[in-house]
């Protein structure tokens, strides 16, 4: 089978899990995915399925991609953080159905390696730095639209305090067994947050991998992943 016809039967699989966005779903189709994986898993890159990328981390599985980028509800108007940039895949998507993408990864080789790869689709609206997630970007917010991409002990104030009026973020919380997706408005009285399901994520971390490394910011264009999350069954 083909890579077409793979990306063909990905998209099938999606709508088939309940994906319905036509948007989220044209954006994974133009996104090739196999950039963004391990050379020895190039094969696998259109199975529904999370993979290895190195350093013990994971690109997102496919389905988690959709869930959470239909959840955050985007247009091509909106500024979004992305905490965990990983493989640059989820980022990817991201970029082509809003108007900038901040990322943010305490991986600075994940975070080179995603780079090359934005490089190389000529993607031009995402700005990247190594950092603390936890910290968010405060330099840049507020942020209509905030995607976290590994699970919070507890509801990340700092990133709440990011949001902007009106705002959407979308956030696993919770330890390990016990975690649920959330889905946060931020209203002009306060948090709107409602339970999308249950998930398995890795922990989200305090601090960089690389403590001796500044935050630096990249820019791709005029302006420019860390462990990717799986659906819990």
């Amino acid at each position: 089978m083909n890579v077409a016809s793979r990306k063909i039967r990905l998209v099938l699989d999606l709508r088939r899990a309940g994906v319905t966005d036509t948007a989220v779903l044209s954006a994974i189709e133009r996104t090739p995915r196999e950039l963004f994986v391990l050379e020895a898993f190039r094969d696998r890159a259109y199975e529904n399925t999370a993979l290895p990328i190195g350093l013990g981390q994971t690109i997102s599985q496919p389905l988690v991609v959709a869930l959470m980028t239909e959840a955050l509800e985007l247009n091509d108007r909106h500024k979004v953080l992305e905490i965990g940039t990983g493989s640059g895949y989820q980022t990817a998507i991201l970029s082509k159905l809003c108007r900038r993408v901040y990322s943010i990864e305490r991986h600075r080789p994940l975070l080179k390696q995603a780079e090359e790869q934005f490089q190389r689709l000529r993607i031009t609206n995402v700005t990247t730095r190594t950092g603390d997630g936890w910290k968010g970007w405060p330099e840049q917010a507020p942020f209509d639209r905030i995607i976290v991409t590994a699970a919070a002990d507890e509801l990340p104030q700092s990133l709440c305090d990011q949001l902007a009026i009106g705002g959407i973020m979308v956030v696993p919380v919770g330890r390990t067994g016990a975690q649920r997706l959330l889905k946060v408005r931020r209203g002009e009285d306060g948090l709107d947050i409602r339970t999308m399901g249950n998930v398995r994520f890795v922990p989200l971390v305090r601090g960089t991998a690389d403590l001796d490394v500044p935050n630096a910011v990249t820019r791709s264009g005029p302006s420019r992943d860390w462990p990717d999350p799986q659906l819990a069954n």
